[in-house]
């Protein structure tokens, strides 16, 4: 049988993030965001089968009976994100490697200005990127910032645990959607009742979730967020066309007065192997509240441009930035890039 034990091993020996186990395929790790082959032999069916019983254990009826299970175990000392599917009648699984350890605000990559957000007191701050882009991690880093110096209660809700935070200076509750909690709506409606400062919403991922979060935001509580979208603008856009038309003006109003923060990232390959941080930092200035408000949210990108004497910065410019740094090739920032011609120039 196929030992995850020693796939999770090599994984990490090799600096790779995730494992791919798909039947007819070897198994497949990745590195510094590429596939590639772990051995040279092929699953069969009956290795994926066994694979997914171990990984799911009593939970194995759920994936039976829905097609897909979210799980978190430690294997090899690594704690693991476990995503089993199926495909074709076989079991395929997606193991994401999680850090040991939480680590430090300080040491990511991000602007300077993200260093800030841990002192907000209220008010929504959002993680953005598509999966992979390192949201987990940010947002761990910046609530174990909060742990080790603000005596405060944190809430988080997650789908599922990831990183386990030792408590410090805060209480710290984790509740994972599934089990402590039956979805991210309800757990968030119930933590405005646990007495929170700081609330974790894994991923605000329908109305009543998003709705429930302004409400916590606008009553003051600090709210944390991700979403999966590429821009600042594209998040605010996003929030918005989850309600009715009827109810977008109030919500844009809403959300132009409670969101302090957007993060939006992409983890792009160096030079030297490896991957970067890049990070576009939208801080809510009163300009981008009455652009929010009015709806204008493709002129969002300028005022984030012309935001840096308090840490705004647009993703184009810190891709830029890192081609400066010699971190990454100017090819590599405009493949990235939004507008390809602001790099082409600049960089």
């Amino acid at each position: 049988m196929v030992s995850v034990e020693n796939l999770v091993a090599k994984a990490r020996q090799d600096r790779a993030s995730d494992i791919h186990l798909i039947f007819g395929l070897p198994p497949k790790y990745r590195k510094d965001g590429k596939l590639e082959d772990m051995s040279t032999l092929p699953l069969s069916a009956d290795d994926c089968f066994d694979i997914a019983h171990e990984l799911a254990g009593t939970a194995y009826g759920e994936y039976e009976k829905t097609g897909e299970l979210d799980a978190a175990s430690t294997f090899a000392g690594n704690r693991c994100r476990i995503h089993i599917f199926r495909q074709q009648g076989i079991p395929s699984v997606a193991l994401r490697l999680l850090s040991d350890t939480i680590p430090k605000l300080d040491t990511l990559g991000l602007p300077p200005a993200a260093l800030n957000l841990p002192g907000l007191h209220k008010g929504i701050v959002l993680v953005t990127g598509e999966t992979g882009s390192g949201k987990s991690t940010t947002l761990a880093a910046l609530l174990d910032y909060i742990n080790h110096t603000q005596k405060c209660h944190i809430v988080t809700l997650e789908d599922p645990v990831e990183y386990i935070y030792t408590p410090d200076k805060a209480a710290i509750n984790q509740r994972e959607v599934g089990k402590d909690t039956m979805s991210f709506a309800s757990g968030l409606r119930a933590s405005l009742r646990e007495d929170p400062n700081v609330i974790l919403i894994g991923e605000m991922r329908d109305r009543e979730t998003i709705e429930t979060a302004i409400t916590a935001a606008e009553t003051g509580h600090l709210v944390f967020g991700t979403l999966h979208t590429g821009s600042a603008s594209d998040a605010v856009d996003r929030i918005v066309q989850v309600f009715p038309e009827g109810m977008q003006t109030q919500i844009r109003l809403q959300l132009s007065m409670c969101l302090q923060a957007v993060l939006t990232q992409q983890l792009v390959p160096k030079k030297a192997g490896g991957r970067a941080l890049a990070v576009e930092m939208m801080v809510v200035t009163d300009a981008i509240r009455n652009l929010i408000r009015n709806g204008n949210t493709p002129q969002i990108a300028n005022a984030i441009a012309t935001s840096a004497q308090i840490g705004g910065q647009t993703m184009d410019q810190a891709l830029v930035r890192l081609v400066r740094g010699g971190q990454i090739s100017k090819d590599t920032a405009m493949r990235y890039a939004h507008e390809t011609d602001y790099v082409k120039k600049n960089a």
